[in-house]
């Protein structure tokens, strides 16, 4: 019997299985490793909207890490939404007794503040969830909004939203172009001795979850002792591929073909 790398997700619960743990699942087992989903929050959206989110309780959050971690070697992890700044607390005692236990495991952190349309993945301030996380993230892999809401609010004063982010403790940031505009999406790599950037050309229409799949398939590689730089490719023609062959569940946003 083979065995396959696991990947220690936290991550919401999305009814429309665009985004959440449901999408990271799928892209996680398509590059070749396994899912073991931590729900951080219940909630209520669809394809386009998210009307409510309800975070579980810290000692829910824990019980389930700790009942995985307990049966299965973790790879990687991989951090979308908290819920809470409560939870995002515990999910770093998680890492921290992993890292104890086990050396090194590397942490892909999805720094989701809000859905396309704006609306709120947290209860409280989405940002200040995200404070005990940051230093321990391997990489950080956020769209271009994202990166300068992060590095403005943690009072990051380099021009530079990346470097800005690496001073907060994150090894390696990796900013999508995706929320730009033009005939290319850009993504660019920023670690500590490296820079790189990546064009993807730009796909037409918006996408559910693509934050969600490429954060993913980046932890299942490195889960799979993948060398950094060529997880980033590898996740990045993924997710491209993934959105290019995208279909529609209803009108508005697409699904990536996982």
């Amino acid at each position: 019997m083979s065995m396959r790398p696991c990947v220690l997700v936290f991550a919401g619960f999305d009814p429309s299985g665009g985004a959440g743990v449901g999408a990271d699942a799928q892209a996680i087992a398509s590059v070749g490793s396994h899912a073991l989903s931590v729900v951080t929050a219940l909630t209520v959206q669809d394809h386009n909207r998210v009307h409510e989110v309800i975070p579980v309780t810290p000692d829910v959050l824990l019980r389930q890490a700790r009942a995985l971690t307990a049966a299965c070697r973790i790879g990687a992890v991989k951090i979308g939404i908290p819920g809470s700044v409560e939870n995002a607390r515990a999910i770093a005692a998680t890492i921290a007794e992993l890292r104890a236990a086990s050396g090194f495991v590397p942490v892909v952190l999805d720094p989701v503040l809000a859905s396309g349309h704006g609306d709120s993945l947290a209860r409280g301030n989405a940002l200040d969830a995200l404070a005990p996380l940051l230093p321990l993230a391997t990489v950080l892999t956020p769209n271009g909004p994202e990166a300068a809401a992060l590095a403005a609010h943690f009072g990051s004063a380099d021009e530079d939203a990346a470097r800005g982010l690496r001073a907060l403790g994150c090894e390696h940031v990796l900013v999508t172009g995706g929320h730009g505009t033009g005939d290319e999406v850009v993504n660019r790599w920023t670690g500590p001795t490296q820079r790189q950037h990546w064009s993807w050309p730009r796909l037409p229409g918006s996408y559910h979850g693509s934050g969600c799949t490429l954060a993913s398939a980046l932890a299942g590689l490195l889960a799979q002792d993948c060398p950094l730089p060529q997880a980033l490719a590898r996740a990045q023609a993924y997710t491209h591929a993934a959105l290019a062959a995208a279909y529609t569940i209803g009108p508005g946003q697409r699904m990536p073909l996982r």
